[in-house]
């Protein structure tokens, strides 16, 4: 193994990890979550945040294990947009600490998204793909 796969492995670890832990954070604090994307007018807000935990687990595990990479990023694209957008619209808020909140997270989903699409462009199978 040399350190391009090592680095490549570290990276997947890190990056589906991190969609691993915010989908399981979305089962263990649904109510919470609920709560605010309630106050973002979301319909079905348990509903949306039990879904959006499944898309983030299974994008998450896809990139981690290297399988089914395209329906992993699919699964991370279906979270990203949306949320990003719709929880995240830092341009409607006026209130100072918000909107720069907003903003903050909204462009990390945005960096998120882009790293994700160019995941596209690594052939398959992955290097150490577990399958």
């Amino acid at each position: 193994m040399d350190i391009y796969e090592v680095v490549f492995v570290i990276g997947r670890i890190l990056y589906g990890g991190y969609f691993m832990m915010m989908g399981w954070n979305h089962f263990k604090n649904t109510e919470m979550l609920a709560g605010y994307a309630q106050s973002k007018g979301i319909r079905s807000p348990k509903l949306a945040v039990r879904g959006s935990g499944v898309l983030l687990l299974a994008g998450g595990l896809g990139i981690l294990l290297g399988v089914y990479v395209e329906w992993a990023v699919l699964a991370l694209v279906l979270f990203l947009v949306p949320v990003s957008f719709k929880m995240h619209a830092f341009w409607s808020v006026s209130d100072p600490m918000a909107k720069m909140g907003d903003m903050t997270h909204f462009l990390k989903n945005m960096a998120l998204l882009g790293a994700a699409l160019m995941m596209l462009m690594i052939p398959t199978p992955w290097l150490y793909a577990i399958l």
